[in-house]
């Protein structure tokens, strides 16, 4: 049997832990070559990559801050280079300074901006060319629920990305009569390193079951959770999905009716 994703090229930025690593290694488990990119966190990234060489597909590791034009470009030069081509961008490299709106600084709104936002627009104007080639390809970004709703000093962070979310439509709108569909995923709580190391900052068993507790689902989003959900918008199931965000929180931001 066939799979899914044989022969497809993918770049998944900020790739080496979380939910980026989950995104390329379910890529590669489903017949992907895979970009693994990383800007500070080299080990864990070059674990990611042999991950995906463990499953027989190519790996090609690449340290670039996307915040920076010149890394930018230079980490797309590689992909030309190396496979001639790419199939699927997923920008999940992301940054911030979490500080409430009056204790901001131009400096991290800058780096955030670059980083979560500028990002996107410049590396899709990279990667719709190498598409092209392949006949047409999908992007997928990762927002989070506060780009609509206001978390705790959350302020760049949210902003970059409502940006995400509404370059995400204009680029859908403009790219998909060259075959590329361009949509974003909001994921809810995840269970990551990092939301276990928030966790483990006060009661660990009791915040993580408020979290659990406050979802319709009763469970925390996973890391497998998400990367299927960007697999299946990258799946000619999901041709006709154009410019839009999906929310996969197990209900976590509706607002709940009861007693």
């Amino acid at each position: 049997m066939p799979l899914p994703f044989e022969n497809k090229t993918v770049l998944v930025t900020g790739s080496g832990r979380g939910i980026g690593r989950a995104i390329a290694l379910h890529f590669a488990q489903r017949g992907a070559d895979v970009i693994i990119n990383f800007f500070r966190n080299r080990a864990p990234a070059e674990e990611a990559a042999r991950e995906v060489e463990k499953v027989g597909r190519r790996a090609l590791l690449v340290k670039a801050n996307m915040g920076e034009m010149d890394d930018l470009n230079r980490m797309f030069d590689e992909i030309e280079k190396e496979f001639g081509g790419l199939d699927i961008f997923i920008h999940n490299a992301a940054s911030g300074f979490n500080k409430p709106a009056m204790e901001q600084k131009p400096k991290g709104w800058d780096w955030t901006m670059n980083i979560n936002a500028r990002a996107l627009l410049f590396a899709a104007q990279r990667a719709v060319p190498l598409m092209e080639k392949r006949g047409g390809g999908k992007i997928v970004s990762l927002s989070s629920a506060g780009s609509v709703r206001v978390l705790p000093d959350y302020v760049v962070v949210g902003a970059s990305k409502a940006a995400i979310e509404a370059l995400t439509r204009y680029l859908g709108v403009e790219l998909i009569a060259k075959g590329i569909n361009v949509n974003a995923v909001s994921p809810g709580v995840v269970d990551t390193e990092a939301l276990q190391r928030f966790a483990s900052m006060g009661d660990k068993d009791k915040i993580m079951q408020k979290f659990i507790d406050e979802a319709p689902a009763r469970k925390l989003v996973t890391t497998e959770d998400v990367a299927e959900l960007v697999a299946f918008l990258c799946s000619p199931a999901a041709s006709m999905i154009v410019g839009q965000t999906i929310v996969i929180d197990g209900g976590y931001t509706l607002p709940i009716q009861g007693n």
